[in-house]
This record gives C-alpha cells, structure tokens and sequence, in this order.
C-alpha cells in the first residue's frame, strides 16, 4: 500500500459522459469558476471550438430580482459526449491550464457542515478500479499519500468553495442579498426564466 501511488493514464474517462447504462439520471459534473469560464472562452475562440457551459450552483436574490451565479459546468452534449478540449490522440488539450476540479480529480471535497468535510473518489477513474479494494478502507494519511499531487489541489478546491460560501452570508448579513429560507419549484423556475444573473466571484 505504501508504494501505491496514483498516476493519471490520460485514458480520458473523467471526460466522457457518465454511461446511460450506469445511471440514466446521472451527468458528469465538471463545475467551473466564472474566472475558469472567462479563460476557457478564450481557448475555444482560438481553437475553434464549440464550448458550452450551463449553470451549475446558483441562488435566488430576492432582494435585488437576480439569479447569483456561483459556478458553472461543462456542457457535454457533443457527437462523443465529452469535454471539447479532450483530443482522443493527445488526451487533455488544456491539461497546464485546466480547472480546479480536473486538476483535483479522481479526488472530490465534499462539505458536510461548516467545519468538516469528507473526500471522495471517483469510481469511475481506472485507476480507482484498479485498486478499488486497496483503496476502500483507507485512511487520510495514506490518501494523501497515494494521491500526493491530487490532495492539495483538491483542499484548494475545497476552500475557494468555503470563500465563495462565506462571501455569500457575508452579502446576506450587511442586507445586499437576500435568499430565501423556503422556495418552491415553481418560484425558483419562474426566478430562473425572468431574472438576471451576477456572478459570485473570490480570488
């Protein structure tokens, strides 16, 4: 176990649409910063590629009649439902500038409460399959081991999540936002369809 270490084949599995024979109601989320968004614009106009995102974690402002926008995802709805900047011969196209959560993967932080987290692997990666039973019941210490260049990218992801989150509260505590304890799907449909966006944005 102390020699496993985690080496990414380039096979392009975290790319690809989740398969519609796993999980018909799944999609492979590949969120983005509206920064990651502004950058990857410009890669697809240089290249001329067909990029498209579509709105990932948002909130409603009643307040001010907005949608804030706090991150987006890859829209995967080409012939080979992948990300564009996946080249079948030269694997990620973009691999020095991709985002936080590609550079984090198969590794993914997910918030339990304000001050605890849990780290989870993607099952999907073959190298997770590979060593799935090696890595079932492992400790932290050892994950970051195993994923020592992973790790720390995804801790990075995890706490720009945490600032997006705490700018949030911070707008809603000095009254420039306000989001709604309770909403119902028709409202948050009708807010969706009518308002404006702004993006939330931290460095």
């Amino acid at each position: 176990m102390n020699k496993l270490k985690f080496k990414c084949t380039k096979c392009g599995v975290c790319c690809y649409e989740v398969p519609k024979n796993l999980d018909s109601s799944s999609y492979k989320r590949i969120p983005l910063y509206p920064e990651e968004v502004d950058k990857l614009i410009l890669f697809a106009q240089q290249r001329q590629i067909d990029f498209k995102v579509i709105e990932d974690i948002v909130f409603p402002d009643i307040l001010n009649q907005k949608i804030l926008v706090v991150c987006y995802r890859i829209l995967l709805d080409n012939n080979d439902s992948c990300c564009p900047f996946f080249d079948k011969n030269f694997s990620c196209t973009i691999h020095d500038s991709k985002p936080m959560a590609c550079q984090a993967y198969p590794l993914a932080l997910k918030r339990i409460d304000a001050f605890n987290y849990e780290i989870t692997i993607d099952c999907l990666c073959n190298f997770v399959l590979s060593f799935y039973n090696e890595l079932s019941n492992i400790d932290v210490n050892t994950l970051k081991n195993i994923f020592e260049e992973e790790y720390p990218k995804a801790e990075k992801f995890f706490r720009k999540n945490k600032r997006l989150m705490l700018k949030i509260r911070e707008m809603e505590y000095e009254k420039k936002i306000k989001i709604p304890q309770k909403i119902t799907v028709e409202e948050f449909k009708t807010y969706l369809n009518n308002w404006e966006r702004s993006e939330i944005r931290v460095e």
